[in-house]
């Protein structure tokens, strides 16, 4: 699934041909992806023009002059492709611009999303009400997450893939960032020190910041909008590396199912 550092590589891709354009075509090639499409977003969106792109967890949010904001979401497989050579079977949105590039939102396995929201109540909007600071924004400090972690009884993991905790981690970067800072995945979040949570937020934020400047990581369908593929796996320290040795101390890394998803540490040095 793309994660917040391919979302935010997806909407700097599309800005510099969306940022500023009216949108001259909209075409919706099927009924929806998760859900329908919206029933008025051909007639919203045509004719609109862009005013900025933004994100929020891990939501594209194209922002228009009409009050309405169409926010996209990835899914499993979804994907941007800019003046693609010819239309796929899994390009399912079209916009076309005055400045005659079109995008396509192609999305195989169809558990993207696409809404129209106002720009006055965007905040407000279910899937944003209850979400927690954005983990590359001065909300997310140490001080905020100790006092989410204190007294949790729960695995530090599952807290920090919780969207109500920190908007937007999910599973690569958040056991990317437990390494870098020495946190076991299985240690219940109350338990883990304030020192230690001074050296994660920091943990956090750079492996965000490096997966980003790298393009994200490829996951089986992830592309940026021009097509390249994301490098940002080849620098992965335990996440996927089952067995592996530790880049740090040579121990093999091991592999723990917590929450449906797989956890990767090396537990010589996270602790």
């Amino acid at each position: 699934m793309p994660e917040l550092p391919e979302v935010e590589t997806t909407l700097r891709g599309l800005a510099t041909y969306l940022e500023g354009q009216r949108i001259a075509r909209v075409e919706t090639r099927r009924e929806g992806l998760r859900r329908p499409f919206p029933a008025d977003l051909v007639q919203t969106l045509t004719g609109a023009r862009v005013e900025r792109l933004s994100r929020r967890a891990k939501y594209g949010l194209v922002h228009t002059d009409r009050d309405a904001v169409m926010v996209f979401h990835l899914g499993m497989s979804g994907r941007w492709r800019i003046d693609p050579e010819r239309i796929e079977k899994h390009d399912h949105l079209l916009l076309e611009t005055d400045g005659r590039h079109l995008l396509a939102l192609n999305d195989a396995r169809r558990f993207g999303s696409v809404d129209l929201v106002p720009e006055a109540t965007l905040e407000a909007w279910p899937a944003f009400a209850a979400l927690g600071p954005e983990p590359l924004g001065p909300d997310l400090t140490p001080a905020y997450l100790a006092a989410r972690l204190k007294d949790r009884a729960g695995p530090v993991k599952l807290l920090l893939l919780d969207q109500g905790v920190v908007a937007g981690l999910g599973n690569i970067y958040v056991c990317e960032a437990l390494y870098r800072a020495g946190i076991s995945p299985l240690r219940s979040g109350g338990k883990v020190k304030r020192r230690e949570i001074d050296a994660l937020v920091p943990a956090i934020v750079e492996v965000l910041e490096e997966s980003i400047a790298a393009g994200g990581s490829t996951i089986r369908d992830y592309a940026q909008p021009n097509g390249e593929l994301g490098y940002f796996a080849a620098n992965w320290r335990v996440y996927g590396r089952e067995g592996e040795a530790c880049p740090a101390c040579a121990a093999p890394v091991a592999r723990v199912a917590q929450g449906g998803r797989s956890s990767f540490w090396c537990p010589a040095c996270q602790r």
